[in-house]
């Protein structure tokens, strides 16, 4: 049997192209547009070709519950304590400035580190973990 080694992360959602560009810059990716049908889609793709691609598809309804499955952009791998949450809190500054929200900021306890509940441009959950 086979093993599957790349995916694919597809987000509904109202405006793409504005999805697509948010999370292209949040992690560094590269836009692809459609030559036709502009607006229909966008995909983000990691240049390095190591994380997996990330497609974005307009569809008529709005977003109307919290999401089944969300991202964590990992950027606080490896940090504990204060230095951790700096990075963490640094990081949101930058991804608020692109139009994110910061929901709830989690801090660390006897068990877990810090994080920080975030949503993008069109209100869809990811963590800065």
């Amino acid at each position: 049997m086979t093993s599957v080694k790349k995916f694919q992360v597809t987000f509904d959602c109202a405006e793409p192209e504005r999805v697509a560009r948010f999370w292209c810059e949040a992690l560094g990716y590269t836009v692809t547009l459609p030559s036709e049908g502009k607006g229909s889609w966008a995909a983000c793709s990691d240049p390095t070709g190591e994380g997996p691609r990330m497609y974005f598809q307009r569809v008529p309804e709005g977003k109307v519950a919290k999401n089944r499955v969300h991202l964590d952009v990992r950027a606080g791998t490896g940090l504990v304590g204060e230095e951790r949450l700096a990075t963490l809190e640094a990081e949101r500054d930058r991804l608020i400035a692109l139009g994110a929200v910061c929901v709830e900021v989690l801090y660390a306890d006897e068990e877990n580190e810090s994080c920080i509940v975030m949503q993008d441009v069109e209100g869809n959950e990811f963590c800065l973990d």
